[in-house]
Parts: structure tokens; sequence; C-alpha cells
């Protein structure tokens, strides 16, 4: 799942904590345009598997992907 940090009726933290009640193992990414510390670094320390700046390129989504796909292969 990729969430964005600023979304319409749930922010990024509130998806991540409804969609982890759902599956502790969701596998999420989250990016924003704003900096990781704050909030951003809150979700990752509830479980969100990285983050992902914007803007970003097709390549360094492919790579994040790979990566959370990586980490949880290898678990």
């Amino acid at each position: 799942v990729i969430l964005d940090m600023i979304m319409p009726r749930m922010s990024g933290g509130e998806t991540f904590d409804h969609l982890s009640g759902i599956n502790p193992d969701i596998k999420a990414i989250l990016s924003s345009g704003y900096s990781i510390n704050g909030q951003a670094q809150s979700i990752l320390k509830r479980g969100c598997r990285t983050f992902l700046q914007k803007p970003f390129t097709i390549r360094s989504l492919s790579r994040k992907i790979r990566e959370v796909l990586d980490l949880t292969e290898g678990a």
C-alpha cells in the first residue's frame, strides 16, 4: 500500500492505523512532500515499512517497493 500523508478523508497515519488493525503485517510505504521528521517518523515507528519523499521518480518508487518486498520475503 502506498499512502500519502495528506489525503481527503483520512490522513496517512489514520489510514495506516486502520489498515494495520485489519492486517498487522501490512506492507505500506508512506509518501509526502514534507520532511520525514515529526508525524511521518511517528507512523514509521508504528510499523509503516519505509518513507518516500515527494517528488519521486518511477525508478525510486520501484526501488522502495522492491525494498519492502525484500524485507518481508526475508522475514
